[in-house]
């Protein structure tokens, strides 16, 4: 089965960053314009944009607070467990982080593919308690891998504990 077209999305934009200070990096504030946000900066915690991004650009359907990285628990439906390609809510200390599982490592941490990892996107290792929980967009339910199993990729060894 084929990534689906969010992940592919968010894939390309690997390496992207934000621009510390003024002004907005360029794409960023691409994304904020198309999403109708009312304000333009990347100086804000900008992980609930990167997914909104994404999941516009596979036509997929938002939630109503797509910005917050917790008003995605309230969108799609509920999954038991993670699967490629589903969105992960996380507790953090202040507030959450949202991105999209991509697999795990061996010692079983989430690999995330999100906005705002270090001011960047990529790839970063999160641990599973962490997770407050798995959504998959309701209209896309044929793209729901059939196994849970995620798959076992290449560890940095370095978890994430802190995207703000």
């Amino acid at each position: 089965m084929s990534e689906p077209a969010w992940l592919k999305a968010a894939r390309a934009d690997i390496g992207l960053r934000e621009i510390p200070g003024a002004p907005t990096e360029p794409r960023i504030a691409a994304w904020l314009k198309k999403l109708g946000a009312w304000w333009s900066t990347d100086d804000v915690p900008w992980c609930g944009v990167a997914v909104a991004a994404w999941m516009q650009q596979a036509g997929c359907a938002l939630p109503k607070h797509w910005y917050r990285a917790k008003g995605w628990l309230d969108w799609g439906i509920p999954l038991n467990a993670p699967a490629v390609g589903c969105v992960v809510v996380f507790e953090r200390t202040g507030g959450g982080h949202v991105g999209l599982v991509v697999g795990r490592t061996a010692q079983h941490y989430l690999l995330v593919l999100g906005g705002n990892q270090g001011d960047q996107v990529n790839v970063r290792e999160f641990n599973p308690f962490r997770a407050v929980g798995f959504r998959w967009p309701a209209d896309r339910l044929d793209l729901l891998p059939e196994t849970a199993a995620l798959p076992v990729l290449a560890s940095s060894g370095v978890i994430s504990n802190n995207e703000a």
